[in-house]
This record gives structure tokens, sequence and C-alpha cells, in this order.
């Protein structure tokens, strides 16, 4: 089960995050960037954290530590911004944290190499949850000690929020044409054979197990956490058999050079 911690200390807000994120410190003496329940995305944007960002990790991909993070809403009283008083005084109780990565630098294609296998593994990853966010536009990777780290992955399992029609959208291919990664000929053929495996039934039960009960209260199709809980297992343990399969890597975008393969200078050709 996830750590639980308190926040002792908001420092500052994030706000290249859309949903306001902020840096606090918590009684365990470490420093985490939080996400709060009272966000404008609401509390599926932290299940989907903690759904892909628990799955990956087992799966092998560097995931900052995610805890169970309470937050006392009186936290935020000296806090001279209104929009983050106003969600500091909305999240009270249990919400996310991420552990930040001190000097940790954004992804740049053009300053980083990628392997093929490793850019695979995480292109594949994110086909399996639909993650729409890790784009040329906003990557979503960090660099830390040389290594890529994954972060943010509210924008994920788009079928969450349309749960009637779950099963049709899981269904639909995935467009990696302007994922972050595409350029360097990422070899999913290689990653779904090593870790389409790995994503059993038992896996993902134990991963949705990390969700607490709630933020998975009063959905209205089901009539309990766990039967919702189900609904996240069935989606990816089927796109983890077959997505490889449907995954697509388009013609250039009109916005930027072509993400094909070679496009940065021939570092993505292998």
């Amino acid at each position: 089960m996830l750590r639980e911690v308190t926040a002792t200390r908001y420092i500052t807000p994030l706000r290249e995050g859309g949903s306001l994120p902020g840096l606090v410190e918590a009684d365990d003496l470490g420093t985490y960037v939080m996400k709060f329940t009272g966000a404008g995305q609401g509390r599926k944007t932290l299940v989907a954290e903690v759904v892909c960002g628990e799955l990956a990790r087992r799966l092998g991909l560097r995931i900052p530590e995610l805890v169970r993070m309470e937050l006392d809403p009186v936290i935020g009283l000296s806090e001279p911004d209104q929009e983050v008083q106003e969600l500091l005084k909305a999240s009270g109780g249990l919400n996310l944290g991420m552990d930040f990565l001190p000097g940790s630098i954004g992804f740049d294609p053009l300053a980083y190499e990628v392997s093929a296998e490793e850019a695979g593994r995480i292109v594949w990853f994110d086909a399996v949850v639909n993650n729409v966010d890790r784009s040329w536009r906003n990557p979503n990777l960090l660099v830390w000690h040389g290594d890529l780290w994954l972060i943010d992955h509210g924008a994920t399992m788009i079928w969450q929020h349309n749960w009637p029609g779950a099963r049709a959208s899981a269904a639909k291919p995935y467009n990696a044409s302007d994922h972050v990664l595409a350029p360097f000929a990422p070899d999913i053929a290689a990653a779904a054979a090593r870790l389409a495996p790995l994503v059993t039934e038992e896996l993902l039960t134990e991963v949705t197990a990390e969700v607490p009960e709630e933020w998975l209260a009063d959905e209205p199709e089901f009539d309990s956490a766990d039967a919702l809980r189900r609904a996240y297992v069935e989606p990816l343990l089927e796109r983890a058999a077959t997505i490889h399969e449907r995954v697509v890597l388009g013609p250039p975008t009109a916005d930027r050079p072509s993400q094909a393969p070679g496009w940065l200078t021939g570092r993505g050709v292998r």
C-alpha cells in the first residue's frame, strides 16, 4: 500500500501543471509535488495517477514514489494567492503526493539520446493507458541522474469519464504521431513481447487496490469500490494484450518537423 504522510508546509505552486499542483513538505521531512482532490479535474485525475504510475513501476519504468498525503486546510490560511488558498481549502483530507526529484530537468529530445528499446517501452506503456499527454509539446518526462523518469499520468484512461462507452473507447488504436519519443524509432514490438505477459489480472488487481476507497465512492454506475476497481482492470488487460498492433506513427504535423525516425538530424535512425 502507498505510504501515508501529512503535509506540514505549503512551499509554492507549480504553475506548469493545469491542475495547479504544489510543492510541499511533509512530516517525514520529504518534499513532494502534491496533487489536490479539489482541483478542477477532480479525483479521477488522482485515480489515474495511482493506477498508471503504480502499473508503470511494476513494469520496471522509473516513477517517483507516490504517497497518500493528508492535508489540513488550515495550511492555506497564510497563502497570499487567492486561487491557491481556495484550492487548499477545497482539498482537505486525502490527496496525492509525488516524490520531488531535486535537480531534475525537463526532457529535451534535442539534448538527450533515448535507445529504441527504452523508447519502445515507454510508448507501449502510454499506448496501454492511452496517455494523450506525453507529446513533444508537453513531454512529462524528467531527466534525473542521467535517467528518464515518467511523471503526470492524469490525462490517461479517458474511458473512465464515460463508463458505458469504456469498452469501445478502450478498443481504439493509439496515435503516437506526436509522442515525444516517436523520433527515436521506438521498438514497440519488443516492448510488447517483454511487458505484455507481465500485465495480468492479478497485477492489475494489485495496482487498483492502491487507489484510496474514498476516491472511488459515489460513482453512479457502480455499487461498490471493488466493482469500480474491476472496471479499471478490464480495459487495461485487453489493451496490454494487443495494443502494439494498433499503435499509429503517422505523417508529420503542420506545426513541427516530421516525427518519423530520423528527424532529429539522424539521431532517431537505428
